[in-house]
C-alpha cells in the first residue's frame, strides 16, 4: 500500500481511481509524508460524501414524485392523525369513565382507560399529557440534527417510532405502560412538528404563505375533532384499544414514505454541508496521520497498537463533533432569546395553547356534565370540526389579504383572541344549550384565526437556517406551560369546586391574558428576516422562484465554499 501514497505525489492527470483513503504499509524507504495538495483534498471531499448525496443541491430540484400541493396534503394528513390521536384519547368512548359507588354500596364498571385502570381525574389529565414529554426532549434534538442530516428522513424516523408507541398504546396493562407509550408518540411527533412547517413555508406560492400555513393548521382543531368521533364510535363499538390499533395502521405507510421517497432539503442551509464540512476535516486529518503513521510503523509493527490509534482518534472525532452540535445549539438559543418579537409570540401563544390544551381534554366532559349533551363526543367534535376549519383559513386569507407582515399578524391575533375569548365567556354562562353552542361557536372559530399568523412570525422573526430551532422551541413552550400542566391544572380545579361550568370560566379568562400579550408585539420593531442569508452563506432564493426542489426548475442556486 505504500505505492498509493508514493502515486498521491504526481500530478493531478494521473491521480489513480478514486479509492477510499487508507494507510501505507510499513514499506522500508516510503517517502516522507506532506501535506495534501488542493487537488488532492477536492477528490477526497468527494470521496468522503455518501454515494447517495449528491454535492450538487440542484440535483434534488427534481425529486420525482413530490409537487408544492402534494407535499401539502401529505403533510395535512399526517399532521391531522396526530392530532386524531390526541382527540380519540380525550373522546368519552376511548378515554371513558371511572368506576363508581353510591352510598348504598352498589358499584358500577367505569369504562375505557380510566375504567380498566381506574384512574383519577389527576391521573386521566396526566395521561393526556404524557406525549408531552417525548414532544418537548426530542423536539430540540431533531431541529439541531436537520443541520447534518436530512430532515425529511428524520420526519421518516419520527413518524416510525410514532407508529409503533401508538400501536403500543393499544397493548398496554396498566396506567403506567400507557404512559410510557404515550411519552414515545411525542418523541416520534417532534421531528414532524419541528420541520413539516419550514418545508410549507419554503414552497408556499408568495401570495399565499399564510394561506398555506393556515391549511397545514387546520388540521389540529380538525384531528381533534375527527379524533372525538372516531374514538367515541371505536370505542363503543369495538374496544378503546382498536383505536389506537386503527391509528398505527393508518399511519405506516407515511413512515415507510418518508424512508423510499427521494428526500428533500430545506432552503436556508444545506444539510449534506455541515456533514461535508465534518468529512473534509476527517478525511484531511486522516491524510495527515497517514504520514505520520509510516513513521510510527517503521519503530513499532504491533497492529494491535494501530488498532488501538484508529479506535482512539474516533473517539475524539466523536467527540469533537457532539460539541460542535452543543455550542451550535448553545448558540441558536441564544439568538431567539434575545430576539423580543419571538419571545412575545410565544408568550402569548402559551396563555393561548393553556386553554385549548384543556378545551380539547376536558370539553366532551365538561359539556356533558354542564348541559347533559348525550352525544357529547359528536357534537363537540362537529363544533369544532366546522370552526376549526373556516377559522383557521380565514386567518391565513386574511393576514394575506391585509399584506403579511409581522406587525399585522400581532394586530390580527390580538384582536381575534380577545373577542374569542368575549364569545366563549357568554357562552358558559348561558343555561340554554342552544345559546351555548352559538356563542361557542363565534368564539372559537375567531380563537382558531391565529393558528396560520401566529405560526408565520415563528417562520419569518429569524433567518431561515433557525426556522427548524424556532418551531421546535415554540413548541416546546406551548406545551411545557401550556397544554401540558393545563390538563391536570383544570382536573385539580374540577375536583376541587366540583363545578364544570365555574372551572370552564376560571379557565377561558387565560384568553384575555394571550391576547393582551400579542397586543404588545403590535408595537415592538419587527423585521421579516425569511431573505436573509443563511449561516453557511448561501443566499436565499428569492420569493418569486421558492420552488425550485419541487417543480422541476433548475435554476441553480449559488453557494459559497
Amino acid at each position: 500500500m505504500s505505492d498509493s501514497v508514493a502515486d498521491s505525489s504526481k500530478p493531478d492527470a494521473e491521480v489513480p481511481a478514486p479509492s477510499p483513503p487508507s494507510k501505507p504499509d510499513a514499506a522500508a524507504g516510503a517517502p516522507a509524508p506532506r501535506p495534501p495538495t488542493a487537488p488532492e483534498k477536492e477528490m477526497a471531499i468527494a470521496l468522503s460524501q455518501d454515494p447517495d448525496e449528491n454535492p450538487n443541491p440542484d440535483a434534488d430540484s427534481d425529486p420525482s414524485w413530490f409537487t408544492p400541493k402534494r407535499l401539502l396534503v401529505i403533510f395535512c394528513i399526517i399532521n391531522m392523525l396526530n392530532y386524531v390521536d390526541r382527540g380519540a384519547i380525550a373522546s368519552n368512548g376511548v378515554n371513558g369513565s371511572r368506576r363508581t359507588c353510591t352510598e348504598s354500596g352498589t358499584c358500577t364498571s367505569g369504562s375505557g382507560i380510566q375504567g380498566d385502570f381506574n384512574l383519577n381525574n389527576f391521573e386521566d389529565g396526566v395521561l393526556s399529557s404524557a406525549f408531552m414529554v417525548g414532544l418537548l426532549v426530542a423536539s430540540p434534538i431533531f431541529a439541531t440534527l436537520a443541520k447534518s442530516h436530512n430532515p425529511f428522513r428524520l420526519v421518516g424516523v419520527g413518524l416510525l417510532i410514532w407508529t409503533i408507541a401508538a400501536a403500543g398504546c393499544g397493548c398496554s396493562f396498566d396506567f403506567w405502560s400507557i404512559t410510557i407509550c404515550r411519552m414515545l408518540v411525542g418523541v416520534g411527533e417532534a421531528s414532524f412538528i419541528s420541520l413539516a412547517a419550514p418545508f410549507i413555508d419554503d414552497h408556499a406560492p408568495v401570495a399565499q404563505k399564510t394561506a398555506w400555513l393556515g391549511v397545514f393548521y387546520m388540521c389540529i382543531p380538525t384531528g381533534i375533532a375527527v379524533g372525538y368521533v372516531y374514538g367515541g364510535l371505536v370505542g363503543s363499538h369495538l374496544h378503546w384499544r382498536a383505536a389506537f390499533w386503527g391509528e398505527a395502521i393508518l399511519m405506516l405507510p407515511f413512515a415507510i414514505l418518508g424512508f423510499i421517497i427521494r428526500p428533500l432539503k430545506l432552503k436556508g442551509f444545506t444539510s449534506s454541508e455541515s456533514k461535508k464540512a465534518n468529512d473534509v476535516g476527517e478525511v484531511i486529518a486522516q491524510e495527515v496521520q497517514g504520514g505520520a503513521g509510516e513513521q510510527i510503523i517503521k519503530r513499532e509493527t504491533s497492529a494491535g497498537n494501530e488498532d488501538l490509534s484508529d479506535k482512539a482518534s474516533q473517539r475524539s472525532n466523536n467527540s469533537q463533533k457532539i460539541q460542535v452540535q452543543l455550542a451550535r445549539f448553545w448558540k441558536d438559543m441564544k439568538v431567539l432569546l434575545l430576539d423580543k418579537v419571538y419571545v412575545v409570540n410565544v408568550l402569548g401563544y402559551i396563555a393561548y395553547n393553556f386553554v385549548i390544551g384543556a378545551y380539547s381534554y376536558w370539553g366532551p366532559k365538561a359539556g356533558y356534565d354542564i348541559y347533559h349533551m348525550s352525544n357529547a363526543d359528536l357534537t363537540f367534535g362537529g363544533v369544532t370540526i366546522i370552526c376549526g376549519i373556516f377559522g383557521t383559513l380565514a386567518g391565513g386569507y386574511i393576514l394575506d389579504w391585509m399584506n403579511s407582515t409581522i406587525s399585522n399578524a400581532f394586530k390580527l391575533l390580538s384582536g381575534a383572541t380577545f373577542l374569542g375569548a368575549a364569545f366563549c365567556f357568554g357562552a358558559f354562562c348561558f343555561k340554554s344549550l342552544y345559546g351555548f353552542l352559538a356563542l361557542f361557536s363565534v368564539g372559537e372559530l375567531l380563537v382558531f384565526a391565529t393558528q396560520g399568523p401566529v405560526n408565520y412570525v415563528c417562520l419569518h422573526c429569524v433567518k431561515p437556517s433557525l426556522r427548524p430551532l424556532s418551531m421546535a422551541m415554540s413548541t416546546v413552550s406551548i406545551h411545557i406551560f401550556g397544554d401540558v400542566p393545563s390538563s391536570p391544572l383544570v382536573g385539580l380545579l374540577q375536583d376541587y369546586v366540583q363545578n364544570w361550568r365555574e372551572s370552564a370560566l376560571i379557565l377561558t379568562s387565560v384568553l384575555f391574558i394571550a391576547a393582551v400579550i400579542w397586543c404588545i408585539g403590535i408595537f415592538l420593531h419587527s423585521v421579516d428576516r425569511f431573505n436573509e442569508e443563511s449561516e453557511h452563506g448561501i443566499p436565499p432564493v428569492e420569493r418569486s422562484n421558492r420552488r425550485p426542489l419541487l417543480d422541476g426548475n433548475n435554476e441553480t442556486l449559488e453557494e459559497s465554499a
